[in-house]
This record gives structure tokens, sequence and C-alpha cells, in this order.
């Protein structure tokens, strides 16, 4: 039986790109977890996507064993965390397991949106948490700005924080010792009925699903019937264990642990995220709290390019739900782009991963319509309806009023850039809640509809604060707008793939920019194309695509002039007729450039 306070369980937690991976890299390595020969750089990002852009999407749990100066050996559960603003759910499920953190912060950069963010929601878990500044290797560093930084921001005594760098191992052994000496140990008890937090699962070919449990009371064995509380599914459990990070089995889990089980089960969606895990015989008198569900806030449309691809596609979606319970779908079809799905995400980098991985490991070919949020339409008959595609917008006349989902978005931002920060706020009607200034830096906090967010403020922000500005943002609650559908037609008919709920003020602008895309992307034909952009049946923008002239009298040698304008004449009722029976085909690029449109 291990004993309690020999225990730790901590997450690292940070702004993106301060060095958590690393850290925890050095961590593994200074422990002995893995052999030089097996460690490579953020060994604990296995996904390719991950090593490829630098990011960690999936939080990884490892188990270390550590000597400490006073002999002892101690047990750590350590928890590397994402730190992108759309995986703030997987922070929030390893922090309800930790007793303390790790709160990494970058020596050249302070204090960002994100390490705001995360440090609140490890407070909010009653952490214990020790300030760690990371890259002091670097000539920009200034640790004594940041630690000022630190306590000024966010409240912290940084007088003790740890001065490292993960990337040549200086000061990994302070870490270490401040870990087994300033964090708290865990508490549980062995004899009490078994009650352990699910903390995730994914899917193994081999194995079924794969488990990752927090114990608090009681001892899980092989073997041993257990029941989910929340779904109420009994399964026999196969093995336990941990992982070191390699995959290690064991004859128990106890209490304070973190491990994993495996139970034959074939699906995810039977493993709720937050929900506890009891004996069958012995059951928990009441469940732990677990987390709040994820909700999707982001919609859009995926289909493959090859309508053969469906049933690839929905095999695919089904595939990468099992790793990733966040993320949602349903079958759409739509007159433009055939048959498809309707996908919900947490922000917008997480619709991109997801898409990148369905284009990569499963070699699909894909068209993403624009994305778009939740609205709630309050109906002249009293009813309110949840609106995901703006295609399936009921009639105006039924309509009483329209929400739209607002959020808080806090900025950090050097004072150089703060001007064009606030300008972008305000065209994208955002409303100024607070502003303050830490040292030559300013955090503006705003009110702003995610719809004006979810298109390309990321990038804007990026660009007008030459990539220094720093973002996070949380649901604050729906509001009424003056909100319309703009609907693209060509040649009369109405393409729904590129129909979008826009706010009033907006709609005539961002329906001639699109219908000047338009006409640079749809090939021209033998009849004139006419694109125009509605609400209603209000036309708003329109742009003419000319025809194509084929040149029908290249064969007339001389003559007559009467003969030459009887082709014309001729030429002049085929168009006509054309015109009435021609159908115009978007090609995907069109489609593509179009929904990528940036509102210049």
């Amino acid at each position: 039986m291990t004993d309690f306070s020999l225990i730790r369980n901590f997450s690292i937690i940070a702004h993106i790109d301060h060095g958590k991976s690393t850290l925890a890299d050095r961590l593994i390595q200074r422990c002995g977890g893995l052999s030089d020969r097996e460690l490579k750089e953020q060994v604990l990002d296995t996904m390719d996507i991950e090593r490829e852009r630098g990011i960690t999407i999936k939080a990884q749990t490892v188990r270390l064993k550590y000597t400490a100066k006073n002999g002892l050996i101690y047990q750590l559960n350590l928890m590397d965390t994402p730190g992108h603003v759309d995986f703030a759910y997987e922070v929030s499920r390893c922090l309800a397991a930790c007793e303390g953190s790790l709160l990494v912060v970058d020596a050249s950069q302070g204090v960002e949106a994100q390490t705001l963010a995360n440090v609140y929601q490890a407070i909010d878990n009653n952490h214990e948490i020790i300030p760690v500044l990371n890259k002091i290797d670097l000539p920009a560093a200034d640790p004594d700005r940041v630690k000022e930084q630190i306590e000024d921001v966010i409240g912290l005594d940084a007088s003790d924080a740890i001065e490292i760098s993960a990337k040549t191992g200086i000061g990994i052994d302070e870490v270490l010792e401040a870990v087994v000496h300033r964090l708290p140990s865990p508490k549980g008890d062995a004899s009490a009925p078994l009650k352990a937090l699910l903390i995730d699962s994914w899917y193994d070919v081999y194995l079924g699903v794969i488990i990752l449990v927090r114990i608090v009371d009681g001892v899980l064995k092989p073997g041993m019937k257990i029941k989910m509380m929340s779904t109420g599914g009994g399964y026999i459990v196969d093995q336990v264990g941990v992982f070191t990070p390699k995959r290690e089995t064991l004859a128990s889990l106890n209490p304070g642990e973190v491990g994993f089980f495996t139970a034959g089960i074939k699906a995810v969606a039977d493993c709720n995220v937050g929900d506890t895990v009891t004996e069958e015989k012995r059951m928990a008198a009441a469940p732990l709290p677990g987390f709040k569900p994820s909700v999707p806030v982001v919609f859009c449309g995926l289909f493959p390019t090859d309508a053969a691809e469906f049933d690839v596609l929905k095999e695919s979606l089904g595939k990468l739900r099992l790793n990733d319970a966040s993320f949602m779908f349903e079958p759409e079809s739509s007159a433009a782009l055939g048959f498809g799905f309707r996908c919900g995400f947490l922000g917008l980098l997480h619709l991109e991963i997801i898409q990148e991985r369905l284009e990569r490991e499963f070699n699909l070919d894909l068209v993403t319509t624009a994305p778009s949020v939740v609205y709630k339409i309050h109906m002249t008959n009293g009813s309110v309806i949840e609106l995901h595609n703006p295609a399936d917008m009921p009639d105006v006349v039924r309509i009483d009023r329209i929400e739209e989902p607002w959020i808080k978005a806090t900025i950090l931002v050097p004072d150089t850039y703060l001007g064009s920060i606030l300008t972008l706020c305000t065209e994208r009607r955002g409303v100024q809640v607070d502003l303050t200034y830490v040292g030559n830096r300013a955090m503006a906090v705003y009110r702003l509809p995610l719809n004006e967010v979810v298109f390309d403020f990321y990038d804007r922000l990026k660009s007008v604060s030459r990539g220094y500005a720093s973002f996070d943002y949380h649901i604050d609650g729906y509001e009424d707008g003056q909100l319309v559908k703009l609907s693209i037609l060509v040649n009369a008919d109405p393409v729904d793939a590129l129909s979008m709920i826009v706010h009033r003020a907006h709609a005539e602008s961002r329906g001639r920019a699109l219908c000047s895309k338009l006409k640079e992307l749809i090939p021209r034909q033998l009849f004139k194309i006419a694109i125009q952009a509605a609400i209603g049946g209000k036309v708003v923008a329109r742009e003419t695509v000319s025809a194509l002239r084929k040149d029908v009298t290249a064969k007339c040698y001389g003559g007559d002039i009467t003969r030459k304008r009887k082709l014309l004449e001729k030429q002049k009722e085929g168009k006509k007729r054309m015109r009435q029976i021609g159908n115009v085909e978007i090609p995907q690029s069109a489609f593509l450039a179009a929904l990528k449109m940036h509102e210049d």
C-alpha cells in the first residue's frame, strides 16, 4: 500500500508556447521515466499534428518516481495540459484530478491571457500553485519584471518563484524539490467503497476503451465488477495500470493515485467524462461533483468532395468521436454540396484540427462551410428554437426576435498596439468592460458577439498587434440582436452553403464583398451569370459575370455582311435559350475562397 504522504498529483499550466511540454520532458528525463535513447522532443505530444504545430491538444498523464534529497522516494503523477483556449475543457478535467499546479510563465514574454485563464481555473479547484519562470537563458529574459507582473496581475506571491530553463535543464531539481515540499499530498480512505473520477477515455483497437481515472476512495483491482454512476453501465475490470510514460500494468490502484483501467467497453459514448466509477456490490453513497459537459460553440458543415465518400466520412467521424468526446455531428444535406454532416466544435482551432485529422488520417477530401454559432430564435407563437445552420432559418414573419451568444474576452497587449486593438473590437460590435495597465502592457476586457469572433477575429488580432496580443474568452450568455439572413443567389438560385446570419448594419457590406469575390471565382460561361446578395426578398448587392463570346463568324471569309449578321442573331437566340436552362456549376475552389474571405 502506498503511503499517501509520498504521493503528489500536479499539473503543468501555462499560455501557449511557454514551455509546458518541454518541462514535462525534462521531469521525465530527470526521474528516469524513459532512457535517453527513447526520449524525444515533446514526448507526451503523441499525435503527428501536435508535433508539427508545436501545440498540445490532448492532456497526457505520466507517473514518475523521484528520490528526494531527504532520501524518501515519492510518486509523482504529472499531467501536461494544453494551452490553447479551445482546449480549456481538457485543462479543467486535469485540474479537478490534482491538488497542485506548476504555473509556467515565459521569463521574456511575461503573463499572457491564457496564463490568467488557467490560473483562475486552478484557484477555483483550490490548488496550491508554484510559479515557475521558464526560458531564463534567453537574452530577452527579465525575471524580476515577470515576478512583479505575476504579483500585480494574478495576485500570487512570486518571491520564491523558481527560475529554470526547460530546454537546457537549469533548475529542474529545484522544481522537483518544490513539488515534493510545497504541494499537498492527496487524501483518501482505502477501506471506503470505491469512488473514482473519470478524467478521460480513448479508444484502443486491441483493448477497447481505455479509461483514465483518479482514485478518491477505495481500491480498484482487476476482476472487480464496477458501475458508472451516471450511465448505470456495469463492467468487469480486465487490467489496471499507469503510464510511466510507457503503459505498465499493476495489481491495483489505491486512493490518491491516477491510472487507467480497461473493461472491454466498446464505445467511448458509454463513458462520460466527469462520471464517478464505483463498485457494483458496495456502491458509493453519492457521486463526485464531476464537470459541466462540454458545449460546442461553433458549428460548420463538412461535406465530401466526392459524394461516394459519404460513408467513409461517417465512419471516420465516428472513429474521431471515440477519442474526442467534445465534438458532435449530425447528418445534413445541401442542394449545392450534397450529403454531409453538421459538426459542433469548441472553437476555430478545434474545427481546424478535426478537419486536418480527417484529411490526414482517413485520406478524405472535404469542403467546409462557413462557421456559424448557435442562435436562439423566439417565434411569434412563444416557442424557442436553436438554429445551428443559417439555411434552416424559418420565415421572417414567424420570428419574434433572435438572440445571439456573447463572449467575455480578455486581451493582453503592449500599449503600442492598444489603439488598433480597441478599433478592431469596436468594429466587431464590442462593448468595453475594463481597461487596466501593468507596466507597459494593457489588459482590455471586452464583451463581443461570438459570430463576429468566429470568422477571422483571431487572425486580425494577431496581424494588427504584430503577433504580440494574446486572447482568451468564455461564453457570457445570450442577447437580442438585429440579425438577418444574408442569402447568395447565382442566376436566381439560392446557394445554401454560402448563406449566413449577419448583423443588419453589416449585411450590405458583407454581401457586396462576397458578390465581388464570387465574380472573380466563378468561371465565365457562354451566357451572363447574375450573382446577388439578398436579405429576404430585397437584393442588396449584385455582380454580373459577363458571357464568353465564341467567334461564330470565324469561318466567314469575305462575302456578304448579312451572312455574318445571321450567324450572330442565331448565337443571340441560343444564348437566350441557354440562360433559361443553363446550370452554373460553382467550383469547389470558389466555395473555399469565398468562405475564407476576410472582411477588409
